[in-house]
C-alpha cells in the first residue's frame, strides 16, 4: 500500500488532499533521514505498539505530522509541525478533542519525554526513537543521514552539538517507555549511542 492510500485508510477519502501534501513534504529534496522511509518506519512501529495506546488512531495521525515541517536550520520544527496539524485537521470531521491530542503529541516529539500515564505519547516517542535501537549498520546509516541534513554546519560545531544531544539521551533513566519497545530496543540503543559518542569524541 502506498503512503497516500495508507493515509486514506486512516483518515478517510475526503482527506486525501492532506495525505498527498504530507507525502510531498516527506519527499522534500533536503531530507536525508526525515524522509518517507522514516515515516513508514514510525507508522509500522505505532501499529506494532498500538495495543498500549489509549487512542491508537490519534497516535497514527500524530506520526504522520510529527516531522511534516523539517528545516534543519530551525529549532522549532516540532512546534511548526503541530501548528500545521491543527490547521489541516481543523478542516476535517475529526472531533476537536482528537485534533487537540494530535497537536499535543506532535509537540511532545520535541522532548520525547512523555509522562508515566501518557500511553499515547509513549507509543509515539518509542516509535520515533526506535532507530536508536536498530542494528549497527542501520544505525550508522541513520547517523550519516543526519550529518548530511546538517551539511551546512562545520564539523567542529556539529560534533559538539551532536555529542550534547547523545549525552542527554544517555542521561535519561529510560529511552523507551512501552514495555515492548524497552525490551526490544533499550540495551542496543544505549550501546549504539555510546558508540557514536565515542566516535565523535575520538
Amino acid at each position: 500500500m502506498d503512503l497516500q492510500e495508507r493515509w486514506v485508510e486512516l483518515a478517510g477519502a475526503q482527506t486525501r488532499h492532506i495525505g498527498a501534501e504530507l507525502d510531498a513534504r516527506y519527499g522534500e529534496p533536503h531530507r536525508r533521514y526525515h524522509t518517507r522511509d522514516h515515516l513508514v518506519a514510525v507508522l509500522d512501529l505505532v501499529d506494532e505498539l498500538a495495543g498500549w495506546a489509549d487512542d491508537a488512531d490519534a497516535v497514527r495521525l500524530a506520526a504522520w505530522f510529527h516531522d511534516a515541517v523539517y528545516d534543519p536550520e530551525r529549532a522549532d520544527n516540532e512546534e511548526r509541525s503541530a501548528r500545521l496539524a491543527g490547521r489541516m485537521l481543523a478542516d476535517t470531521d475529526l472531533p476537536e478533542g482528537t485534533v487537540a491530542e494530535v497537536v499535543r503529541l506532535v509537540e511532545l516529539t520535541a522532548t520525547h519525554a512523555p509522562d508515566a500515564a501518557d500511553r499515547n505519547g509513549q507509543v509515539l516517542c518509542d516509535a520515533d526513537l526506535a532507530i536508536l535501537g536498530s542494528d549497527p549498520d542501520r544505525y550508522a546509516a541513520y547517523a550519516a543521514a543526519v550529518r548530511e541534513e546538517y551539511a551546512f554546519v562545520p564539523d567542529e560545531f556539529f560534533r559538539a552539538g551532536r555529542a550534547q544531544v547523545l549525552g542527554g539521551l544517555l542521561e535519561l533513566p529510560a529511552l523507551f517507555h512501552t514495555p515492548a519497545a524497552r525490551e526490544r530496543f533499550e540495551e542496543r540503543a544505549r550501546h549504539n549511542v555510546r558508540t557514536e559518542l565515542m566516535l565523535l569524541n575520538a
